[in-house]
């Protein structure tokens, strides 16, 4: 078995076009789905020539790769998080868990680190294997399994998009007070984040290569002023917990900051697996991790610092109107060029709702070959129907939203990173127990793993999790025991390390007993 290369056997092909309802690798997606919809077929073969991507979960076979744009893997991110939907993220230091911005600083730099690790190791299978990440997890959790962590991710997608639409929304709204309803701005978001997502793969690159530039001028300036207003790095003092409950909201909080990271490692492998199979993976790791550690870090402190302004006009605007509000008020001196400003502040999270919504409508796909044979481009309509409904409907309750969903989202995402990390270095190595992948296996279950596995590792990861979390609504024993009075929420490093301990015993009585 070739590591990292699909069989060229003329027989396994057949087999693969016999049991598949989705494309071959070597078929083209276009042709296949105007075949398919008869009567649609003019219709759909006039949206492909006019750039709609018709490729979907599909493996993106070797011939068929692109060298350009190396560089995208730190420009897309960088965009992508250069954005007014990071600010809010490193407010809750203080809204939550009374930080003090040295502790929030060293929290956000540290535990970001360790996400974009995480979610950069991710990023490198996308030009190894030319597939989505959804489809890389049945390599390791089979096709049931690779189906349970579509379904997370599809929530984990439209959870961010509704904290997307809705800051974007504030902020449109926060322009002229009582001229455009907060409503209006959501769906106005909401729009502008299909569009790109609705093309597809190409579009979205072009847009996020060159958006971050604007945002991040913009993000200096809010540095700027924020500093003439005056920060205040002992805000908190009076208010900062002590000892083992200092320990529990550093570790609280760095739960957010590591899920606000990796919340984006179900995705990471999406937007480079058009890459040539030989690319370096030490280059993709490097500018993948840089492309979301610096900006994060960099705008996350920015929403701390920001919290430390202690005038009160600034305390009543995030009040009455949560981040947009606050950063509405730190751009007033500016008059109508602020206000200016604060609108591209607000459109700037559809660079970040962008790979939300394109990679919501590939999780939909992934959920199994009925699935898969919906074109890619009507998924993701459905997925910017779903977040805009439910951004209308929660627009009121923006930060717990945001507190509770990226704390829960680190859960998931860290036993995920855990078991697709040790199928890969342990079990696809050269030499290893598989020796590699059989890529054109990607959509066949007879020749994937069964799963019990990746499946029971993860049901591991999730008591894990469970005895580990710290949130409003509920406190697992051993996160009661971790911290004072609230506890601390260690649920995203127990959900990896019982994943960690169990996947590779279970991955091997599996092998033995089914030989894949």
């Amino acid at each position: 078995m070739s590591s990292l290369s699909p069989s060229s056997s003329h027989d396994k092909e057949k087999v693969v076009a016999r049991e598949t309802a989705i494309p071959t690798a070597e078929a083209d997606p276009e042709d296949v789905l105007v075949k398919r919809y008869g009567r649609f077929g003019p219709l759909l073969s006039k949206l492909f020539a006019s750039g709609v991507e018709a490729r979907g979960v599909e493996r993106v076979p070797e011939d068929q790769r692109e060298t350009r744009n190396m560089w995208n893997n730190l420009l897309m991110w960088w965009s992508v998080n250069t954005v007014l939907t990071t600010i809010p993220i490193g407010t809750l230091a203080q809204v939550y868990y009374t930080l003090t911005l040295p502790h929030t600083v060293a929290t956000i730099l540290c535990f970001g680190a360790l996400g974009a690790i995480a979610t950069a190791f991710i990023s490198t299978l996308g030009p190894r294997t030319g597939l989505r990440t959804m489809i890389i997890t049945r390599f390791s959790s089979g096709y049931v399994g690779g189906t349970i962590y579509s379904i997370l991710n599809i929530l984990t997608q439209l959870g961010f998009s509704v904290t997307a639409v809705i800051l974007g929304g504030q902020t449109l709204a926060s322009v002229n007070p009582g001229t455009l309803p907060l409503v209006v701005g959501i769906i106005i978001i909401g729009i502008l984040s299909l569009i790109p997502c609705f093309v597809g793969y190409h579009y979205v690159h072009y847009y996020e290569r060159y958006a971050w530039i604007v945002i991040f001028i913009i993000i200096m300036f809010l540095w700027g002023l924020g500093g003439h207003a005056g920060f205040d790095i002992n805000a908190q003092k009076p208010l900062e917990d002590k000892g083992r409950a200092l320990s529990a909201d550093i570790l609280s909080f760095g739960g957010i900051v590591f899920g606000s990271v990796t919340g984006w490692a179900p995705v990471a492998a999406d937007y480079n697996c058009r890459l040539p199979a030989d690319t370096p993976s030490t280059k993709v790791f490097l500018l993948t991790f840089f492309g979301l550690w610096i900006p994060i870090c960099f705008v996350e402190i920015l929403g701390a610092a920001l919290m430390t302004i202690m005038d009160p006009a600034y305390v009543q605007a995030y009040a009455d109107g949560s981040t947009g509000g606050l950063v509405a008020q730190v751009l007033s001196p500016w008059g109508g060029f602020g206000k200016f400003l604060l609108v591209l502040l607000g459109l700037s999270v559809v660079a970040n709702n962008i790979p939300n919504t394109y990679s919501a409508g590939l999780a939909m796909q992934s959920l199994g070959r009925p699935f898969a044979m919906v074109p890619r481009f009507l998924w993701t309509f459905l997925a910017f129907v779903i977040y805009t409904v439910a951004g209308v409907a929660g627009r009121e309750h923006f930060s717990e939203i945001l507190s509770n969903f990226l704390s829960i989202l680190s859960y998931w995402t860290a036993f995920f990173i855990v078991v697709v990390a040790e199928e890969h270095f342990i079990f696809r190595r050269r030499g290893g127990p598989l020796g590699g992948y059989n890529l054109d296996d990607w959509d066949i279950p007879s020749r994937l793993p069964i799963g019990f596995a990746g499946v029971l590792a993860g049901c591991f990861g999730v008591a894990g999790a469970v005895v580990g979390m710290s949130e409003v609504w509920y406190t697992g024993p051993l996160g009661k025991d971790a911290g004072a009075e609230f506890g601390a929420d260690l649920g995203f490093e127990l959900a990896a390390g019982f994943a960690a301990v169990t996947y590779p015993p279970l991955r091997w009585l599996e092998i033995r007993l089914t030989g894949r």
